[in-house]
This record gives structure tokens, sequence and C-alpha cells, in this order.
């Protein structure tokens, strides 16, 4: 299937990205990346319009728009072409199964790249792995929100997590995280196809939700129920322009701001559930 690829470039970031990034997906538009002055959408070039930019080029906030075809071709191949491990330090390795199985860690992590989020090339995960290094998970239930690839619940299980659960919107990833589970013999991480609502009713020791800022905002209030006293969330997938909103409103719900690790302009932040939520 051929897609379209829209680019689009703001003025300013926020909040004309979160808009736009709703109303394309309002028009069918499948999946979002985001850069650090705008935002690339992608949509099959079947029920593309091309008439509706018209319309987007006088918004405010929209400082260039144009788009391109992306031709039909095997993005598995195209994945292997250019996928190269990632090393967190000396501390992980995340390869592919077409990777030479030489390769050195304290810890080696094999992903099947499927196109979803959390290969480990993006700044983010790498911030995310780093610091569950860092912790003692032994007997922890965690939660990997978003999972994507499942890359950090594997992580976690592999650190000697009790239990793992990982949801993920995405049907494409929550399939992907199941084949890399299995792929690397773990048996501890619950995979779910589902949102926030999935997790209601459990408790965890540790959240972990590598997502985007809005998604992050409207779940902070799921996360306060489910967190354990004393417990600890790791947030990332935004830059470090966001951390003001998001300390805001995760302290509206009784998370404890702790620390901010950056990488590349984008951040992870670490609260603290307080021993009473």
């Amino acid at each position: 299937m051929n897609y379209i690829e829209l680019r689009v470039e703001f003025s300013e970031v926020h909040p004309w990205r979160d808009i736009m990034i709703a109303q394309l997906g309002e028009l069918g538009f499948e999946s979002f990346v985001e850069t650090k002055t705008g935002l690339n959408s992608y949509i099959p070039e079947t029920i593309f319009n091309a008439g509706i930019l018209d319309d987007m080029k006088e918004q405010q906030g929209i400082a260039n728009l144009d788009y391109s075809l992306i031709e039909d071709q095997n993005w598995n191949a195209k994945w292997e072409e250019n996928f190269e491990p990632v090393f967190v330090n000396d501390l992980l390795v995340i390869r592919a199964p077409f990777h030479s199985p030489d390769l050195k860690a304290k810890m080696v992590v094999t992903i099947q790249p499927q196109m979803s989020f959390g290969t480990g090339h993006h700044q983010t995960t790498w911030l995310m792995a780093k610091k569950l290094f860092e912790l003692d998970l032994t007997g922890k239930e965690v939660l990997d929100m978003g999972t994507g690839t499942g890359v950090l619940a594997i992580v976690a299980e592999k650190l000697g997590a009790k239990k793992v659960f990982a949801p993920d919107i995405d049907e494409w990833s929550f399939r992907n995280a199941l084949e890399n589970v299995a792929l690397n013999n773990c048996e501890k991480i619950e995979v779910a196809l589902g949102d926030d609502q999935t997790i209601k009713g459990r408790s965890f020791d540790l959240i972990i939700a590598n997502i985007n800022k809005n998604v992050l905002i409207q779940h902070f209030s799921v996360y306060s129920e489910c967190i354990k006293p004393g417990g600890m969330m790791l947030i990332s997938g935004f830059f470090e322009t966001d951390q003001g909103d998001l300390k805001k409103e995760a302290g509206n719900h009784g998370f404890i701001f702790e620390e901010t690790f950056t990488k590349d302009e984008w951040a992870m932040m670490q609260f603290k559930a307080p021993n009473r939520i």
C-alpha cells in the first residue's frame, strides 16, 4: 500500500501540534512522528484528499505544510537495511535476530523490528532502559504502559520483576510485543490490547510510561489509583520544554517529583507516590 507523508512545521509547537494531531486523526491519518519543530503524519494514499490541506495552510500556528508519496515497499526489509544494534552504555544491547549473536553487554534483548515504537533507537527508550538498570526490580510488579515493541517490559523481567503488565492501544504493537516476549523467552509479562482502562483494579510498584505529553496527562488520575504507596513512576516521550506542565499535573494527583534525565532535548521524569496517595 502506498502512503502519503504529511510534514507540518509550526511557528510555535505548543499547543498547535496537539491540535493538529487531533484534527488529522479524525481525517484518517494513522500514525504520527513528533519532530523538534513540527510533525510528520501518515495516511493511506487511497483515502487521502489533498483538498483538506488548503484550509490547514491558513490555520494559526502553521509555518509550513507539504506532503509526498511514499510508494509501497517491503517495510521489514527496509527496517533490516537501516536497523543497527542499540547500546545503552555497557549495560544493554538491543539487537534484531539478523544481527550478530556475539554482541557484548550485561544484557542482550532481541527485538524483531516491525515499525513499532520502542526499538531502543529513540532517546526516550534509551533513557528509560538505562534508568531501569539503576533500580532494584527484584520481586516488583511493573506496568509498562504503551509497551510498543515490549522492549522495556522485557528488560524489567530480566532485571527481576515478578510480574509485568504491558498494554498498548495499537494492535500492530500488541502483536509485535507478543512476538518479542516469546523471542526473549519471557514468562512473567502479560501483554494486553487496550488503553488505561486495562489497568484499573491492578496495583504496581513501578509504572513506566513512554508515551506523549497529552496521553500522560490524561492517564495520571488512573496511575494514581493503581500505584502502590511509595511506588515509583517514570515517564518519558516528551521534550525538555514539556516538563513544567507534566510536573504540575502529576502533582495534582499526588505524585512527588524527584528528578529529570535528558538526552538530546528529550526528557524522562521520575516521580514517587507518597506512602498514602
